[in-house]
């Protein structure tokens, strides 16, 4: 049966309406070559014009998308076997891990980051280059080059390209990674386990006990155990592992629940026979195995242990039981402390080290009991020795995996791993906002057979239709599907007014048909150009055209006859708008010949700021507190956007003019039906996800 996804509601900042109706999945072509590690899904589109309401503050009103998704985003990847941290407190194999899965991840309150459970939305699988990165208390990483981790300096890549400035932030010998320091492994249940567990269990909260009673003319003995807990978890294991001995209890409601007292549910036996076991089975052992330590420990934490406000503490009198848990620490080198017994005679057994200890406590013991692991909004503060030892090129590749969290990050055998964040778009689809935005590019295979047949229907206009206003036309994909190029030559044919907007140089592959179409109707082409210095465009739009040569694109589409303009956005504050920074570009985009220029600065939406705010803390952490002030929201303040519109206007002048205001020596084009206001012609830029800050 074919797949179907439900297109959702967009939230563009204009109140984008359903943009697609029940598109159907027709198949799946997993990429190869230079496309390796990627998936194309085919879908046939019920309607590719797409209608934006009037309450949008775009200035045209129908746009169109061949492609959802980018094929210039990077994959973030490690080895299946690394170990990620689960919100049950427990480990899975990244190999393993699967959508719907709750994990921990971060998120930054104040001045830390802080631990949070999130959900897993994306797992998937590709082939890279290895590298092994290894941590100061042993902790090795198998990733690709392209995993960044969070350090003492912010996210950093495995690898860098190159030395100098225009390198992308990369670990070096002088990082120390944040996180808790690698997990333990995890106990074997085996036999001394789960009687090691079932002793502390039983000692500490179980009933075991035979009594005598004396009637008329006989004796009664009666065996009884008992075991009443209000967690579920703890309470089946230990039914569970008293099957495995041969003893059968019966569960039952011991207590409803009551005010603030929750319910309770016990289990139990009376006969002798497994009354006696159970009691042979919680005996000390007369020889103590590691096995057997790990599962006591687990039982009486369990049973009398707690963990709260980072503090994890088991609380006995019992002299015996006392001794046996200090036995156990120490045999399995966790560190602790014996506070003083309290006026009611108990003491305390508290695990000391911080999170790190304590997370090696329950990996190595591994308690029944979820929701006394939790360590949900505790905040990173090292402890741990995670400063890099060494970053070694293996020389193979390997398969890997990645997850997509809520978060955009999640904790891999004890430090903080960056996934793909959220592309905002990608909640449009029932794909999620990482992952699939990055390895998952749909192809609408059959646009430009619905365009030509929505172009022949009586109910439409003609009015100006925009491309690029969501995903760039002419990203890398399109020398493989030529989805753009159709989509122009159906416009072309129909004398139907368009424009585009793109960062890429392959539009000049179509410069013959776009020039044709503009004798036919009004085209027109608009190139995103942000900046002209090489290190600022290297740190922030990697992957894309180089800026010089999108200028000499404006200038040989300009004398071609197709009328091309440029946005010089995102202009990045305290990184492209310096002194002569803007003036730069505009000059040499009027020499080009560009018939408008305008500006606009970066644009930080929900979902993507945090991530860049990481990023800038690494790359420019003196901006931060600039970018605090100026992004309460997601745009500058309108007083920013003023000034640099003034000066681009100012600039314009300097430079001599744009050409259509000079005067130009080409061929107007035809008059289109419902041509827009030439003001109305240019989009929008594009969303942040064309944006690299990865």
């Amino acid at each position: 049966m074919a797949e179907r996804f439900r297109w959702k509601l967009a939230d563009d900042d204009g109140g984008q309406p359903m943009l697609f109706a029940e598109d159907e999945l027709v198949d799946r072509h997993v990429g190869k070559g230079e496309f390796r590690g990627l998936e194309f899904l085919h879908v046939n589109t019920k309607r590719i014009i797409n209608e934006v309401p009037g309450a949008s503050r775009m200035p045209f009103r129908f746009t169109i998308n061949a492609y959802r998704g980018c094929s210039h985003a990077c994959v973030y990847c490690a080895v299946g076997e690394t170990p990620i941290l689960m919100a049950d407190g427990r480990t899975k194999m990244l190999v393993d891990v699967r959508p719907g899965d709750r994990v921990y991840g971060t998120e930054r309150r104040g001045a830390y980051r802080h631990y949070v459970e999130t959900e897993v939305v994306d797992h998937w699988a590709t082939v890279k280059h290895a590298y092994r990165v290894t941590l100061e208390d042993g902790t090795e990483l198998v990733t690709s080059a392209d995993h960044r981790f969070l350090t003492n300096r912010g996210w950093k890549h495995v690898t860098g390209d190159g030395r100098g400035p225009n390198c992308r932030p990369h670990l070096t010998l002088t990082n120390e990674l944040l996180g808790t320091g690698k997990f333990a492994a995890s106990p074997e249940h085996d036999a001394d386990y789960q009687s090691g567990y079932l002793c502390g269990m039983v000692r500490g909260d179980g009933t075991l006990g035979r009594y005598t009673y004396v009637r008329p003319q006989r004796t009664s003995t009666v065996h009884r155990f008992r075991l009443a807990l209000t967690d579920l978890e703890p309470l089946h294991r230990a039914k569970t592992f008293l099957e495995t001995f041969d003893v059968a209890t019966h569960e039952f409601s011991f207590s409803a629940a009551a005010g603030r007292r929750s319910a309770m549910t016990a289990v139990r036996t009376s006969r002798g026979k497994d009354v006696a076991a159970i009691r042979e089975i919680v005996s000390w052992p007369t020889l103590q195995t590691d096995s057997w330590s790990k599962g006591f420990l687990a039982g009486i934490f369990d049973a009398e242990g707690s963990y709260s406000g980072g503090v994890l503490r088991i609380v006995n009198k019992d002299e015996t039981i006392l001794g046996a848990i200090t036995d156990c620490m120490e045999r399995l080198e966790l560190p602790f402390v014996r506070e003083p017994a309290r006026p009611n005679g108990c003491s305390t057994i508290r695990a000391t080290g911080g999170l790190k200890h304590h997370l090696r406590f329950f990996h190595t013991v591994d308690p029944a009991t979820t929701r006394k692991r939790t360590i949900q909004g505790q905040a990173i503060k090292n402890k741990a020795q995670l400063r890099v030892r060494s970053i070694e090129d293996l020389g193979i590749e390997l398969p890997m995996y990645d997850i997509t969290t809520g978060t955009g990050d999640f904790i891999a055998n004890g430090v903080v791993s960056h996934n793909c964040f959220a592309r905002p778009t990608h909640e449009y689809l029932d794909l999620n906002i990482g992952s699939d935005f990055d390895s998952k590019l749909v192809v609408k295979v059959n646009a430009v057979e619905r365009l030509r047949a929505e172009l022949r229907s009586p109910k439409w206009g003609g009015d100006h239709i925009a491309m690029g206003t969501n995903t760039d036309p002419y990203q890398r994909a399109e020398g493989k599907y030529h989805l753009t190029q159709g989509i122009v030559r159906a416009l072309s044919d129909a004398a139907n007014p368009f424009s585009i907007l793109t960062k890429s140089t392959l539009i000049l592959r179509d410069l013959d048909l776009l020039a044709e179409a503009a004798t036919r109707t009004h085209v027109r082409a608009n190139f995103s150009i942000g900046t002209l210095d090489e290190a600022t465009w290297k740190a922030t739009e990697p992957g894309t055209p180089h800026p010089r040569q999108r200028v000499e694109a404006v200038a040989r589409l300009n004398d071609a006859g197709v009328e091309c303009g440029v946005l010089v956005a995102p202009v990045i504050p305290g990184m492209s708008d310096g002194p002569g920074q803007v003036e730069e570009v505009v000059r040499a985009c009027v020499d080009a010949g560009a018939v408008s220029v305008s500006a606009m600065y970066l644009h930080l939406r929900p979902g993507v700021k945090g991530h860049f705010m990481d990023w800038l803390q690494d790359a420019r952490p003196d901006l931060v507190a600039q970018y605090a002030a100026r992004y309460r929201r997601s745009y500058v303040d309108k007083q920013f956007g003023a000034a640099l519109g003034a000066r681009v206007g100012t600039a314009i002048r300097d430079a001599g003019g744009l050409q259509a205001q000079r005067g130009s020596n080409r061929g107007a084009p035809t008059a289109a039906r419902n041509e827009p206001p030439p003001s109305a012609s240019l989009p929008l830029p594009p969303p942040p996800e064309q944006l690299s800050f990865t």
